[in-house]
């Protein structure tokens, strides 16, 4: 490809509304195009790297015996009112009207679709399994769409279904994706991480998320150094500290803690370690009848360490709490503890209510809480002593770094992540709710076992920039980048010398199979490298006519310092090692 015959289109600034680095980077090297509010016409410098990323992506699927098909962007509400999710989704799904009043949706996924398929086509359980996959656009209405590719409205995924006869073949199925994933990611060549994810709903503990490593991420990634463990914040367990409860040593005495109501402030106050303070989280849970009238609300008293912060996902599983809760009112928490926020605690409550402890809390002695009187604390608390034992105790806090490894192979550390693919176990969830069935051995219906597994194409540019990039641009994997390499002759136009040895340097690599580009735009060579820095091509080779009477080339790696002077009769050579490399 000649530079001249391509489109190029560089900005010196980014515009004012690009938040995070790949939103400036791929804006500023003419990848993308603001159309509307999360919506971007991609450039073909940046569809060079998606259709990249595509390859290796159907590479890899097929590989792993899935199967390619093609679903429509738009899709009719009716199979989404089989499973509930036309109502439920809430305004993130864009739901849409034919000339005929007919309702359809502008898909977001398409389990709904491919489980129609399924009922349809695969009659027996001698088809199975099958899993079916397509590359597709896909538009979530998302309320602040930002950070460019990372968070828009419209984006492409890769999403994959498959369909088995039984939780074992289904567990194959999951484990075949995964391993395809770790190579697609490996190909990439980006630096991520297959952390263990909440399973909700469904429950099952067959959930992967791939992260991949960003200061910048959204997420927290809890990770073992030593070992393979690792999740997301919201799965990764606490354990028990390991320690017995030492016996109290301290009396229980009513302190004066005037306008104190945060743990540290308390702790501050007391001259004590904020790791001695207990914080009282007051929730309800609320039961309904078959007409929607409120039956009974039961409210709840949550202990976690005051230097620790409550995992909400975690509380979902405890038992009592698992079909939802909120955050208790004023007027409940009035009933409960006669006190405002800021002074609660368990001691001397009004109305009886569950405690439900943090582990951490539950092995806690001598220890300060809230004294349900406005201005006061409890210190020297001590459990058996002064109040009973919690009704439950449960891991319901987030880990901090340096907590023990579940896996005991040492301590936890946390590290931010952007997360770009899940695979996930979906059991009979849409199956059953659409009475997806196949003909098993005794000529009998049975539901489809399921299983989904995403990965988000578009946003892995994003991803990959905020993991690889410098102040002078984007620094893309072999792999990803738009073009592997880049030739730029100085003064080509000036010299017959200069453009040939170019020319035959740029027809000796495209023979060889590399992606190269040749800058044939006569560029001032400040402007043409900067260019290529910013476009993030990995390797460069430069041709000047000094060079050339030297015999010498000059190659440089996009994240080398200074550029390597290679003999000119040498340089393909070279080239083709350093991509093996």
């Amino acid at each position: 490809m000649r530079a001249s015959q391509f489109f190029i289109s560089t900005l010196k600034e980014a515009p004012a509304d690009a938040e995070v680095a790949s939103h400036k980077l791929m804006m500023r090297a003419g990848m993308i195009k603001r159309l509307g509010a999360g919506i971007y016409n991609y450039m073909p410098m940046g569809l060079r790297v998606i259709r990249k990323v595509e390859a290796i992506i159907r590479e890899e699927m097929n590989r792993a015996g899935a199967v390619e098909l093609l679903m429509p962007v738009v899709q009719p509400a009716e199979l989404w009112q089989e499973t509930g999710r036309f109502e439920k989704m809430g305004p993130e799904l864009l739901r849409v009207k034919d000339r005929h009043d007919r309702d359809f949706i502008i898909q977001p996924t398409s389990e709904e679709v491919v489980t129609d398929i399924a009922r349809q086509e695969l009659r027996s359980y001698k088809q199975l399994p099958k899993n079916f996959y397509h590359i597709q656009t896909k538009f979530r209405d998302e309320r602040r769409p930002r950070f460019g590719v990372m968070r828009g409205r419209e984006f492409t995924m890769k999403d994959a279904y498959s369909f088995d006869r039984d939780a074992a073949g289904a567990t194959r199925s999951y484990e075949s994706m995964f391993a395809a994933y770790k190579r697609i990611f490996d190909r990439f060549g980006l630096e991520y991480r297959a952390v263990a994810a909440d399973t909700g709903a469904i429950g099952g503990d067959l959930s992967h998320e791939f992260q991949v490593i960003a200061d910048t991420g959204e997420d927290a990634i809890v990770y073992c150094p030593t070992s393979d463990y690792a999740a997301n914040i919201e799965l990764a367990e606490a354990v028990a500290p390991a320690a017995p409860r030492a016996a109290a040593a301290e009396a229980l005495v009513k302190a004066p803690t005037p306008g104190k109501s945060t743990c540290a402030a308390v702790a501050e106050l007391l001259g004590l370690p904020l790791s001695r303070t207990v914080k009282s989280l007051v929730l309800a849970t609320d039961e309904w009848n078959d007409e929607g009238d409120l039956v009974k609300s039961t409210v709840w008293l949550l202990l976690v360490r005051g230097d620790h912060e409550m995992n909400e996902i975690k509380v979902g599983k405890v038992e009592g709490l698992k079909s939802g809760f909120r955050f208790a009112t004023a007027a409940e928490i009035d009933a409960h503890f006669g006190c405002k926020p800021g002074y609660l605690g368990p001691i001397g409550l009004k109305q009886p209510l569950k405690i439900v402890a943090d582990r951490t809390v539950a092995a806690m002695s001598d220890f300060v809480c809230g004294a349900n009187d406005e201005d006061f604390h409890f210190t020297g608390v001590n459990w058996g002593r002064d109040l009973p034992e919690p009704d439950v105790v449960a891991d319901i806090r987030n880990i901090v770094a340096g907590d023990p490894s579940p896996d005991g192979q040492g301590v936890l550390a946390i590290q931010r992540g952007i997360e770009v693919g899940h695979v996930f176990y979906l059991g009979t969830k849409y199956s059953k709710a659409m009475n997806a069935t196949f003909l098993d051995e005794t000529g009998k219906p049975a539901l489809f076992e399921m299983g989904c597994y995403g990965i988000g194409v578009t946003r892995i540019l994003g991803a990959a920039i905020e993991q690889n990039h410098d102040a002078r641009g984007i620094i893309w994997p072999d792999a990803m980048a738009p073009f592997t390499l880049a030739v730029c002759p100085i003064g080509a136009d000036r010299s017959a010398a200069v453009k040939a040895a170019a020319q035959a340097l740029y027809d000796e690599l495209d023979a060889a199979g590399i992606d190269v580009i040749l800058d044939d735009r006569g560029e001032r060579p400040g402007a043409m490298f900067a260019d290529w820095e910013l476009i993030g091509v990995p390797h460069r080779v430069v041709i000047s006519d000094r060079g050339l009477k030297e015999g010498q080339l000059e190659y440089q790696g996009r994240r080398d310092e200074a550029a390597t002077k290679v003999p000119a009769g040498e340089v393909a050579a070279f080239v083709k090692g350093r991509l093996k490399a």
